[in-house]
């Protein structure tokens, strides 16, 4: 029973805030100045026209109840059709796999870097690289993505021409090479990185103090056997923890770095999407993406739950 609530009620929270969530970008997308109708049938189109294509697209409905139809719909699995008449769900079958390998390099990029630096962070705090990381990290942190990713090329792409600042991509619609993905994943990764470097070194900083740390300590254990099985056990549902918030900020980054960048995922779907004020795709992409956050954080919950049994 307690396992059960343990699940359930952090995951009907978080359906409940994701349904509040897309009633609001409904709301907000309704708000903004002109309409799917006009950004679907051009500047030339006349009242009737504009009229028929209101109605056809549910827009001449109440707002409430466009979000009902749409939701009822998404239940069935259908996102319906863009303000053009295109497939929604076609749509994003074939843009969402690029944003999954983007945010997914950025994933493994951010768990393997800053579990190597935090460990090394708490092991040698007194080194001059690890006095260095401490404003390096907080630098990392405080820098946006949109900003990482600006600055990232202006000196790899203008000043140096290194790597290319625009991504081309290949007949099957993903990057045409992998030197296209290195500024898109780092301009994403360098603030998480720095976030979780700190997560570590302070939850190994805690953990070190315990009495069977010192034990080992004491006993001459290597410092990478006290690491390995006397400290990154204890610490692990906290590091857990930061990467399971890494999640939602990488994958929700994703969206303005695909822009930044051109890179072809659901960013720019998104990005056309508010241009052309077309909500039911707006509302479709965000779902999309907090289905995918929520079930990894769903995923971390365990592995953080299962951590802290283990460590016990």
């Amino acid at each position: 029973m307690i396992a059960v609530k343990t699940f359930a009620l952090p995951l009907l929270r978080r359906i409940a805030l994701l349904l509040a969530l897309l009633a609001i970008v409904f709301v907000a997308v309704d708000l903004l100045p002109g309409s799917a109708a006009r950004s679907a049938l051009g500047r030339d189109a006349g009242q009737a026209e504009l009229a028929a294509k209101e109605h056809e697209l549910g827009l001449d409905r109440a707002v409430p109840v466009q979000f009902w139809h749409w939701l009822s719909g998404v239940l069935t699995g259908d996102f319906g059709q863009t303000a053009r008449g295109n497939s929604i769900g076609a749509l994003l079958a074939d843009k969402f796999p690029q944003t999954l390998l983007l945010g997914g390099i950025a994933l493994l990029l951010t768990v393997a870097t800053s579990l190597v630096l935090g460990c090394w962070w708490a092991v040698r705090p007194t080194a001059l690289g690890a006095r260095f990381l401490q404003p390096a990290s907080t630098v990392a942190v405080a820098v946006p993505e949109f900003v990482c990713g600006t600055l990232l090329i202006l000196v790899f792409s203008l000043a140096t021409g290194l790597l290319p600042a625009v991504t081309i991509t290949d007949r099957s619609g993903f990057p045409a090479g992998p030197e296209m993905l290195i500024l898109p994943v780092l301009a994403l990764a360098i603030p998480q990185i720095g976030w979780n470097a700190r997560v570590v070194r302070s939850a190994l900083h805690d953990v070190a103090t315990a009495p069977h740390v010192e034990s080992a300590v004491l006993e001459g254990l290597p410092a990478r056997t006290v690491l390995v099985r006397h400290m990154l056990p204890f610490a692990a549902p906290t590091i857990v923890a930061g990467y399971a918030t890494s999640v939602g900020m990488l994958f929700g980054g994703a969206l303005v770095v695909e822009t930044l960048f051109n890179y072809p995922g659901v960013g720019a779907v998104l990005a056309g999407s508010v241009a052309d004020r077309d909500t039911a795709t707006v509302a479709a992409v965000v779902a999309l993406t907090a289905i995918l956050i929520m079930a990894l954080l769903a995923a971390a919950d365990f592995v953080r739950n299962w951590a802290s049994g283990g460590a016990r």
